[in-house]
C-alpha cells in the first residue's frame, strides 16, 4: 500500500515538474521574441501641384523682311553695317540713279506740254461757246473744241500719272528697310547689277524682340491638356494661356518666360503632332532664328495631387504600381496605385490613395504582407514641382 501511494506521488511530482519546465520555456520564449521590425512610415498629404512638359522647340523670327531690288541697276554705295540694327525706312543701298532722273525730268517736260495744249484748248472752248449762241460759229465747230479739250484734259491726268511713276522708280533707286531688326550679311557688292524682282536677295532683316519658338507636340496629348482644363483637373491663369521657360543648348536656363500665343489649327499627318508658338521677349537678342531649344510648358496647378516618393513604389510582373499602406494597427497590406508621371524624384499618384494615409517608405526587406510592424514616423513633404518629364514620356500610366 505504502508502495501505491509512492508511485502516485512519484508521477504527479513528474507532471508537475514537465507543467513548471513548459511555463518556464514559454515565458523564456515569450522574453526572447523579438519586437515588430521597425519601418519608415510617411502620411499621405494632398496639395496643390504645378504640372508641365518639356517639349523640344526652335526659334523663330517674329518678322523676316528680305531686301530685293524694285528697279534695275547698277549698285553704287552699300550703307549700313553688315550685322547692325536698322530702322523701317532707313537706306540700305544705292542704285545709280541717273537714268531715272533723265526719265522724271521727261516725264515733267510731257507734263508742262500737256498742260500748255489743256490750257488753249479750254479758252477756245470758251469763246466757242460764246459765239455758237449768236451763231458765230456752227455747233459742229463747237462741240469739237469741246473734245478738244477734254482730250487735252485726259492728256494732262496721263502724263501727270508717268511723271508720277517715273519718281516711284527714282525714289527706288535708294532701296530701304521694310521693318525694324538686325541685318545680316550682304549678297552683293558696289558695282553689282542688280534686277528688279530678281530671286536672290541683297540681305535679310529679322525682327528678333519678342522672338518666336516653335514647340512640338502630339495631338494626344494637347486633348488631354484640353480634357483636363475643361473637366477642371488643372487651373490654369484668367487668359488660359500657358506659361513656358526654355533651356537653351548649353543647358542654361533663359532668364525671360514667354506665353503660348497659337496653336495650329491642323495635325501633321506624317507624325501626329501640332505646332505649338510661344513668344518671348529678347532685348539682347540673345536668341537668334533657327536655335534648339528645350521648351518646358506649364499645363496648369492639380489640386489635391498625391505626389510618392518613387523608391515607395514597388512593380508587379506586369509592371503594375505596388505600395504598402500601414492600417491602425500597424499592420501592412499591399495596394495596386496608379502612376501618371515623373515629377523629380516621385511620382505623381492618381488612383490609389487618399489624404492621410500611411504607406512603407523604406524597409520593405524587414516585413512581409500581413506582418504587424513598428512604425518611424517621418515627415515626407513632397514638394509642388513642376514635371520635368520630355513629352509626357516618364509616364507611368499604371
Amino acid at each position: 500500500m505504502s508502495l501505491f501511494f509512492n508511485r502516485i506521488f512519484s508521477a504527479t511530482s513528474g507532471v508537475a515538474l514537465i507543467l513548471a519546465v513548459s511555463a518556464c520555456s514559454s515565458e523564456q520564449q515569450a522574453q526572447s521574441a523579438p519586437p515588430p521590425p521597425e519601418v519608415v512610415v510617411a502620411q499621405i498629404e494632398q496639395r496643390p501641384v504645378e504640372l508641365s512638359s518639356t517639349l523640344p522647340g526652335r526659334t523663330t523670327a517674329a518678322q523676316v523682311a528680305e531686301v530685293r531690288p524694285q528697279v534695275s541697276g547698277i549698285i553704287k554705295e552699300r550703307l549700313f553695317e553688315e550685322g547692325d540694327d536698322v530702322k523701317a525706312g532707313q537706306a540700305l543701298y544705292q542704285i545709280d540713279s541717273a537714268p531715272y532722273v533723265a526719265a522724271v525730268a521727261s516725264a515733267q517736260a510731257a507734263l508742262s506740254r500737256a498742260q500748255g495744249l489743256a490750257v488753249a484748248a479750254e479758252n477756245r472752248r470758251k469763246r466757242f461757246s460764246t459765239l455758237v449762241e449768236s451763231k458765230a460759229v456752227s455747233r459742229q465747230n463747237y462741240d469739237d473744241a469741246v473734245a478738244a479739250a477734254n482730250q487735252t484734259k485726259a492728256d494732262v491726268d496721263a502724263t501727270r500719272a508717268a511723271l508720277k511713276s517715273a519718281q516711284i522708280e527714282l525714289d527706288r533707286t535708294t532701296i530701304t528697310a521694310s521693318i525694324d531688326g538686325k541685318i545680316g550679311r550682304s549678297f552683293v557688292t558696289t558695282g553689282a547689277l542688280v534686277t528688279a524682282g530678281q530671286p536672290q536677295e541683297l540681305a535679310t532683316i529679322n525682327s528678333l524682340d519678342p522672338i518666336y519658338v516653335d514647340i512640338t507636340q502630339s495631338s494626344a496629348e494637347l486633348l488631354r491638356w484640353k480634357r483636363m482644363q475643361q473637366n477642371g483637373e488643372l487651373q490654369t491663369d484668367g487668359n488660359a494661356n500657358l506659361s513656358v521657360s526654355l533651356t537653351l543648348e548649353d543647358d542654361s536656363a533663359y532668364e525671360h518666360k514667354g506665353k503660348i500665343a497659337l496653336t495650329e489649327v491642323s495635325v501633321d499627318p506624317s507624325t501626329g503632332s501640332v505646332t505649338l508658338r510661344a513668344v518671348f521677349p529678347n532685348p539682347d537678342n540673345l536668341l537668334l532664328p533657327g536655335m534648339f531649344v528645350r521648351a518646358r510648358v506649364s499645363e496648369g496647378v492639380r489640386k489635391d495631387a498625391v505626389l510618392v516618393t518613387q523608391k515607395a513604389v514597388n512593380r508587379n510582373p506586369k509592371g503594375e504600381g505596388i505600395v504598402y499602406l500601414v492600417d491602425k494597427d500597424n499592420k501592412t497590406e499591399p495596394r495596386m496605385v496608379r502612376t501618371e508621371r515623373a515629377i523629380g524624384d516621385q511620382w505623381l499618384v492618381t488612383d490609389g490613395l487618399a489624404d492621410g494615409e500611411r504607406i512603407v517608405i523604406e524597409g520593405f526587406q524587414r516585413f512581409r504582407p500581413g506582418d504587424t510592424i513598428t512604425p518611424v514616423d517621418i515627415t515626407y513633404t513632397a514638394e509642388a514641382a513642376p514635371s520635368t518629364a520630355a513629352n509626357s514620356s516618364s509616364k507611368g500610366m499604371n
